[in-house]
């Protein structure tokens, strides 16, 4: 039996339903750092989230002015394009559809690209943004967003690959067309859902 094999029948033993676990995956209880380049850090003040691109009026929040929005909190399992997964992780954040209400506005197009530290873009259908599917993230497990995992904020959208939740977010950008971000670029698919197994271009 392999380590996917064993791994899968430990969810079961520790009293999970392994449906879960999309396929191709591992449950691990750590919680691995991955990113590319640098982590950021951010003065008090400094960091602000921009809604721009195909929008009438175009609107920056500032930390202060996301976090006064009504906070929601979502315990749910996260699933990274790199075989791991972590159950009932709990996230605090501002949905994506009230920082629309917020701005008066909905959504002007079906594609967004977030962008982020150092010039890091994912793109995400609108469609998997709004319901309450997606947050701008601010706290993990009751704590500000440590900064290896994204604080002070961090895009929300655990139903996708992990890559999809971009870390240090300070951009959402609406755009007419699906437009590939950096790991889309370099072969990764472009929507990236976990239970059909879309890691790459063609999956």
């Amino acid at each position: 039996m392999g380590f996917f094999d064993r791994n899968r029948e430990n969810v079961t033993k520790m009293g999970y339903d392994d449906s879960r676990l999309p396929p191709g995956q591992y449950l691990t209880e750590r919680f691995p750092v991955l990113h590319v380049g640098d982590v950021p850090t951010y003065a008090p003040g400094e960091w602000d989230l921009k809604i721009f691109g195909e929008v009438h009026s175009p609107f920056t929040l500032s930390f202060e002015e996301l976090t006064a929005l009504p906070a929601v909190t979502l315990t749910t399992d996260i699933h990274c394009v790199t075989k791991w997964s972590k159950f009932d992780t709990t996230w605090e954040g501002v949905s994506f559809d009230d920082i629309l209400a917020d701005a008066g506005i909905s959504a002007p197009t079906g594609y967004l690209l977030a962008e982020s530290h150092d010039d890091y873009t994912t793109n995400v259908p609108v469609a998997d943004l709004v319901g309450g599917r997606a947050l701008v993230a601010t706290r993990y497990e009751g704590q500000p967003i440590h900064p290896d995992h994204g604080g002070p904020a961090r895009l929300f959208v655990p139903h996708l690959y992990f890559w999809k939740s971009a870390k240090w977010v300070k951009g959402l950008r609406f755009t007419q067309t699906d437009t590939a971000g950096f790991w889309e670029l370099r072969g990764y698919h472009m929507h990236g859902d976990p239970w059909r197994e879309q890691r790459f271009t063609g999956d």
